[in-house]
Order: C-alpha cells, then structure tokens, then sequence
C-alpha cells in the first residue's frame, strides 16, 4: 500500500436522494480506478458498498460505507451514504468526516427531498458542495430544464463545469476548453460563465481577465478552490453510472479541482463545554499532536466493535497510544485500517485526510475524540443538527428471558445511528425505541432478529398524560389497626393546592406541638407520594401540586412509619376527590416543511388535528415551513398521513411545548378505561 501526503489526499462523500444511483457511481468510480476488476450492481447484491444482507435484500443502502481508491498519485476517500430519508442519520453523519459533499441527482427525477436536505445541511457546515447528476443517458430527460431548476433552488452559483454530449455517451471539458458540441447549452458560454465566476474571488486574476479578455484555466486551482469553500461556485459534472460515461471525467475532477486536506474550511471543533466553549482550529500537520474525529462505529458480529474516524491532525501508526475523549487511559492502536465496505486493509500510518479504522476498542463511541495528549481531551466537534427521532414503537420480549438481551442490544444498534433513541419510562413501563421513521424501525427490529436472534413484539407507545388539580381541597384520614397484639395509629390533616405548570411537586410540613412527631413526617410525605405516582382521574403521575401537611395525631405505642403512609396515601385520596382532578395532555410545537402546492392540505389535517397554525415561511424551491402547535395524542400516524399528502416529499419535526387539560370528552373516556382496567386487575385477585 503506497503512503500518500495530506496534499495528495481527496475526501468526498457521494449524497443524496434514494435511487439516484450513488452506490452503482461508487463502483465505477472503484472500476475506472483500477481498485476493482469490475463495477458490482446492486440488483446482484455484488457491490462493495451494500454488503450486509439485510441491504442487499433491501436492494439499497442502510448504512454508510467506506471506500477508497488511488488515482493519478491521489488516494481518493469516498463514502457512499443511504438516501432513503428514513436512514438519513449514518448519511449526516458522513459529512464531518470530509472536504468535499458530492449532492448526486437523477436526471430522470430531479430535486427529491434528500437533496433539498444535504444541500443544506452541508452548506451550513460549510463543506465543499459539487452536484453530480446522474442517469444522463436515460430518455426523455430535460436537462436544460433541471439545470435551471438546480439554479434556481440552490443559487446561481450553480454552474457545470462540463456537459453531456453525443446523447449522455460522453462528457466534454467546459473548465479547460471553449470549444465542441454539447447536447445542450453552449460550451464556450459554459466555460465563459465559469472562468468570470472563479475570477471574481481572486484580485489578481480578475484584473488580468478584464485586461485580457482570459485566462488560463491552468493557473485557477487556488482561485476555484477559494470559490468553492466560500461557496461562490457549486460545480455540476454529469455523468451515467450505468454505462461509466462521465466516471473518469468525474475522477478528474476530483483529483484536480476539489480540495485537499490543506485547503478546504478547517472543521469545526470547539474546546470547553457551554458557554465558555471557543472554536479550535485543527492544522493538517502529522507532526502535531494527534486529533481525530469518531464519525461512525459499527458492531460487527466477527470483528467486534469497530471506530471509523477522520485524521484531521497528527499521524497515526500502529505504536501509537490514544485516549478516547477526557478518558484517562490510553488504548494502544494495534493495528490501523483503511476501509473498503466490509473488508480492512492494514497501513502502516494515518496522515491528516485519511479516513482510517481501529478495532475492539470498547470505549470509542460515535461523535469522540481520539488524541495522544491531555491538552486536546476538552476538545470536540460542533455538534451536527440531525433530524430527532418522532417515530415511536413500544417494544417487549417475545421470549421470556430476552428482557436483559433487550436493551444491550439496543445499545449497541443505538450506538451506531444517532437518529435512533431508547428509552424507558418507568411510570408506564414500557421501553419505548425511536427512529425518524416506521422503515427505519422495522429495519432495526428485522437486524435485532437476524443478527442477534433477539425478537420483541411491538405496539405503539403509551400516550406520557399527566394529571393535576384545577382547585385546591383539604383531606382528612385515619388510620387504626388493632390485631391483638401490637397496633397501628396514625391521623393526617393535610390540604392540597395547585401549582402553576411545570412547577412540580412541594411538600410542606406545617405540623404544630409535635402532634404528627418529626420522625413521622417523611412516612406521611411517602403515602402522598405513592398517590402522584398512581394518579387519581385515569392512573397517569400527578403534577404541578402542593402538599401542606398541618395537623393530625400519633399514639405513643401504636403509632408506626407505616401507619403514617397509610394515613398520608388516605388522606391525598380524599383531597382529590374535593380539588377537581384534571388530566393533562402534552402539546408540541410542530413544523412541518412541505411544497407549497400542499400548504392548504397540511393546515387542514392539523386543524382536525385539533392543531392552531402560528406561523408560515417560505422556502427556496417551492418549499415551505408551517409551524403549529398540536396536542401530542392526535398526531398518531401523522408521518405517514404527511407522506401521503406530500408524496414523500414533506418532513415534520416536533417538541414538548407544555401541558393543557383534555376536553371533557377526552378525560371522561381516560377515566372509563381506567376504572375498567382497575376492576379487571381487581376481579384477578
């Protein structure tokens, strides 16, 4: 394996929407390298990118894979990352780990959803963006058209840099040459607009175009690669992965234009947590102190966990000593991996740029720094704005003796996706797991069962109501328990009082003369709490109340801790009954990004939804942003009545706002059930 300087390293990740042809333009890009005898396919399931099973019965990414392929004395480090919108998490992921994000389009199909997305996450972590689009030798396209279509979404810095021609078989040159028919656009207006946009970031050229009328597109690369970090120029090439056309032209590109590890926006760490956290620029030095950034883990049923991370700074070989975060232990790294999709291939250093491996170190988790010196264990990336996960399943074992299995599974499934969450709720107890989508979950499920013989049934998760009073009330109890020998006493006064939301419980001791003694206070303030936990309405935790406790009585034999909590619990019970107990049900605040053709259908679902529109904004491209608040229970199967309404096109996210009492209806149906299930419990004893 050649050693390549940072200066001859290129990263790039290919992006985009689902079956716009990434992984079958991965492996031609492999092919026209020499990496591989041969581009696989993925109706074969022989590529090297999609080699789980379960993506290759899928027929399309899931996960992100590594690639990488030498070209022109270049090594070239690509991942290719799923584009289902319902995986986009391991797709964000990718995107700090390189210079360069390649947006890969369907020429056929033009801006989908995913597009939209990974253009703007990657422009707001100020990455390098080029678009590709694809399938250029598929019929009826409208090129023209998408062109201006991706202009108009996107900027006018959208420019190709070459065109298709002789019917999508080739692509011609527009950087280098003026000259040669394309299949649409002018080759010489195409490299005219190019060299104008370049020059126009850099003095120096500028004033020789204008004296000149050109300028030698040999001597561009620093201007094109200023232009390209500032954003000024986004690059279109074309090609088909299908046929290879465009694939070596793309190769080009690649090598001679993008940036290297030297020359790209430096990534964004910061040092400190919180507010006095300051930005930390890395420098692609292998001789400075190691830094290195965990953008990907993998379990691997053979290998064992497995940590994928870019070199930004240092070297890496195999006798080097790293620490994992502000852990105070090193790990040795016995051996440093390049990755190509399954399969490790061992170096003998990592420079800055490389995306390299080490496994069965249990402690590197997703998002961690790996450095070789404690003055770099505060340091971390800038966090990435993934999309959180709405879509929830309550899940339990199917076989008895699974319950632990469970959740170390979970974790470990867990720890590779950041779009996918585990909790539990010990009120409801339920574990509850969540994804961004019903796909995305039933794929974890479908991967539980497969690859770790772990199956659970499913159903969806508990609503999270509460309860409280809407007045306040005073409740007496007394408890007396004579059994012939020793007895049991205590008396509880006690009034109850609403709070206001979000306050939580109080508990005050208002006791007088030690007729409730001191050491009899927490047995009381115990029996009041076993009440919130219970609830009074529909069996959901009560909120938001204070507890006075102000009199009562205890006997000098008889009274005991637990008389005092049986007091206490009969006591609250009473109060309740008096205070007008509520349910409350969670309100989110929603937004929701939609086309604007689709505006008037999403405000009219949200409103039977019981939702209030608060706000609107529009979007480039024929997009727009509808925020509302909702009550949390009428948004069960929202995702997918959004999909349909949008056809695939629309997304939502949501977050606790506050809590509002149900109406009437709602509270009177809670109440039913509640008494139903505690007469059925009750009839089983």
């Amino acid at each position: 394996m050649p050693s390549f300087t940072t200066d001859r390293i290129r990263t790039l990740a290919l992006v985009g929407h689902g079956a716009s042809g990434k992984t079958t333009l991965a492996e031609q890009l492999l092919a026209k390298a020499g990496k591989i005898a041969a581009a696989g396919a993925v109706e074969r399931g022989t590529t090297v990118s999609d080699f789980d099973p379960q993506e290759k019965a899928a027929g399309h990414s899931l996960r992100a894979a590594v690639l990488h392929c030498e070209y022109k004395d270049t090594r070239i480090h690509l991942i290719d990352t799923p584009g289902y919108p319902d995986f986009l998490g391991h797709a964000i992921g990718a995107l700090d780990a390189v210079e360069t994000v390649a947006v890969v389009v369907d020429a056929g199909k033009g801006i989908e959803l995913v597009t939209r997305r990974m253009m703007d996450w990657s422009g707001k972590r100020k990455l390098d963006r080029m678009i590709v689009v694809n399938k250029i030798d598929a019929e009826n396209l409208d090129l023209p058209r998408l062109l201006a279509e991706l202009q108009e979404a996107f900027g006018a810095e959208v420019l190709p840099i070459n065109l298709p021609a002789e019917g999508g078989k080739r692509v011609i040159d527009c950087f280098d040459k003026d000259d040669g028919e394309a299949d649409f656009s002018s080759v010489a207006e195409v490299h005219r607009k190019v060299m104008e946009q370049v020059v126009e970031v850099d003095d120096a050229a500028m004033e020789k175009y204008l004296e000149e009328g050109s300028v030698d597109p040999s001597t561009l690369h620093d201007p094109l690669e200023k232009a390209l970090r500032e954003g000024h120029i986004i690059p279109v090439c074309f090609t088909s992965a299908r046929t290879g056309a465009g694939v070596a032209d793309l190769l080009d590109v690649i090598v001679r234009h993008l940036p290297n590890p030297t020359e790209g926006n430096p990534p964004l760490f910061v040092k400190g947590e919180g507010e006095a956290a300051e930005e930390f620029h890395s420098e692609p030095d292998p001789t400075k102190h190691v830094l290195a950034h965990v953008f990907k883990v993998v379990n691997d049923p053979y290998v064992g966990k497995i940590g994928i991370f870019r070199v930004h700074q240092g070297r890496i070989t195999k006798d080097s000593q790293l620490f994992v975060g502000d852990g105070k232990k090193p790990f040795k790294v016995a051996h440093p991996y390049l990755l190509q999709g399954k399969d490790t291939v061992e170096v003998p250093e990592l420079v800055p740029g490389d995306i390299g491996a080490v496994t069965k170190v249990e402690e590197i988790v997703f998002d961690c720094v790996l450095h070789d010196s404690h003055d770099e264990d505060a340091i971390h990336m800038k966090p990435l704005d993934f999309p959180k996960p709405m879509f929830g399943l309550a899940i339990e074992p199917k076989r008895r003796g699974d319950e632990s299995r469970i959740g170390e599974v979970m974790a470990k499934i867990a720890a590779e996706d950041p779009t996918l969450s585990i909790e539990h709720d010990a009120v409801l107890n339920e574990t509850v797991v969540r994804g961004l989508s019903d796909l995305h979950l039933r794929s974890v499920l479908e991967r539980m069962a497969n690859q770790y013989k772990v199956e659970v049934a499913t159903r969806p998760p508990r609503v999270p109501y509460r309860e409280t009073i809407a007045s306040g009330a005073e409740g007496h109890a007394r408890h007396k328990k004579q059994t012939g020998g020793a007895g049991q006493f205590g008396e509880v006064y006690l009034r109850i009082e609403p709070r206001a939301r979000g306050e939580g419980f109080e508990f005050v001791d208002q006791v007088k003369g030690g007729v409730i003694p001191y050491n009899f206070i927490p047995a009381v303030e115990k029996g009041v709490r076993e009440v919130l936990a219970t609830g009074f309405v529909a069996g959901y935790p009560i909120h938001d109340v204070r507890v006075v406790v102000y009199d009562g009585k205890h006997h000098a034999v008889d009274s005991k801790e637990i008389a005092f909590v049986s007091a206490g619990r009969k006591a609250m019970l009473d109060a309740l009954a008096k205070a007008r107990a509520i349910v409350l049900e969670p309100i989110v605040n929603v937004e929701v990004v939609t086309p604007d053709a689709n505006m008037g259908d999403i405000t009219g679902d949200l409103s039977t939804r019981r939702g209030q529109v608060t706000g609107t904004d529009n979007l480039a491209g024929g997009m727009m942003i509808v925020r509302a608040v909702a009550p949390l229970p009428e948004l069960d199967g929202y995702a997918g009545r959004l999909k349909a309404i949008t056809q695939g096109h629309g997304s939502f996210s949501m977050e606790l706002s506050h809590y509002e009492a149900v109406p009437p209806q709602v509270q009177a149906q809670l109440a039913t059930a509640y008494k139903s299930k505690k007469g059925a419990e009750e009839d089983e004893e």
